[in-house]
């Protein structure tokens, strides 16, 4: 693999891996991290998920003699994400306009292993590096959730996957997913629609009564897919909605997650002796996670910033990632930028630049932690 990161990018972002379909990425990871001195491990996960690819485990040892520190990024991309043709047009990075660009989270990886390569090459002292590629982040952190967590021995740990380079993420809600089931009554709807109950208009008057969207300063929830109906000369009898909650506050969580169960409950009950019944399901996807600024991983992040001359801001999120899932084991974690733009669009982009600066950062970050 080479040393310029941009090139290195711009080959990783052509591989198709949107989630599920991370095999061929891998591979390649798989090669350059063995290509560096990395003791590489793919684990089964992808046999409980359905994918073709496993998370990467490497570990990087070094002649410094602390702990590990860790370094995650995912490796599955969003749709559309097959057959990417990156073009670089006055110092940025885009796709063609018909899919996304992938630098969620290639950007990351891209930068991980470059950042890598360069210590190595360098002959530098470092303390050891273990590196985590997930699969299937994209489709609720499965990859993170399925690896054997208790492998990980380093002292804190940077999850690449935030916008630009110098933005520490030190927080991140909490995420409840919920699927609701309508059932109403099925009757044609020419001849006898009064024999029908229309499962998607109990539906509709339900979702009227949730709370949506922004709640409060830390706390959104959010309806996002509607499955329903056969066909227009058909009462429909089903009607499928998909959604979510996200609150740094637990209360908070339950009570909205209380309050969307209510809307639905009440409504489905009103026609309930017409034959309307409900079935609901709302499951925890991951815990909420927040590093106060003092703690070492943010001051560490923050000195090699400042000795590159980045700008930088810690911050709180409100989406969730990797960091959710190893963060729950006691494992000090923050979110950090790579530069990416526009994500989970088709107008994504990354300047060249942002690519240069994180390589660095990722470098810097082992120097300091590693002569400190």
């Amino acid at each position: 693999m080479q040393h310029d990161v941009i090139s290195y990018f711009m080959h990783l972002v052509r591989i198709d891996s949107e989630s599920l379909n991370e095999r061929a990425v891998a591979d390649i990871l798989k090669k350059d991290l063995e290509s560096i001195g990395a003791t590489v491990e793919e684990d089964d996960c992808h046999k409980q998920t359905g994918g073709n690819a496993g998370n990467i485990y490497a570990y990087l040892p070094g002649n410094v003699d602390k702990a590990p520190i860790l370094f995650c990024a995912h490796m599955d991309t969003v749709k559309p994400g097959k057959g990417i043709k990156p073009r670089i047009e006055n110092g940025t990075i885009y796709s063609d306009g018909t899919t996304i660009l992938g630098s969620d989270d290639k950007s990351g990886v891209a930068e991980i292993m470059v950042a890598l390569k360069r210590i190595v090459d360098s002959g530098t002292d470092h303390a050891p590096v273990e590196i985590l590629f997930t699969v299937s982040e994209e489709i609720g952190l499965l990859g993170a959730k399925g690896f054997d967590k208790s492998r990980l021995k380093s002292a804190f740990g940077f999850a690449l996957d935030s916008h630009q380079v110098g933005e520490l993420l030190i927080g991140a809600p909490s995420q409840n997913s919920y699927k609701a089931v309508v059932h109403g009554v099925e009757a044609h709807a020419g001849v006898e629609p009064e024999k029908g109950l229309n499962a998607i208009r109990i539906a509709s008057e339900a979702i009227a009564a949730m709370p949506m969207g922004r709640i409060d300063f830390e706390t959104t929830c959010n309806l996002g897919i509607i499955n329903g109906g056969e066909a227009t000369n058909i009462v429909p009898n089903k009607v499928c909605l998909y959604g979510e909650a996200r609150s740094h506050n637990p209360a908070k969580l339950e009570r909205v997650c209380k309050d969307i169960v209510h809307a639905l409950e009440s409504t489905v009950a009103r026609y309930a002796e017409q034959g309307a019944r409900l079935e609901m399901k709302c499951e925890k996807e991951y815990e909420a996670f927040r590093v106060n600024e003092n703690d070492p991983v943010v001051k560490m992040a923050i000195k090699a910033l400042q000795n590159l001359e980045i700008p930088y801001q810690a911050v709180v999120g409100g989406g969730g990632s990797d960091a959710n899932i190893i963060s729950a084991i006691g494992l000090p974690m923050i979110i950090t930028g790579t530069g990416m733009d526009k994500v989970h669009t088709v107008h994504e982009n990354i300047k060249t630049d942002q690519l240069l600066k994180g390589t660095a950062f990722i470098e810097e970050l082992v120097r300091v932690y590693s002569e400190g």
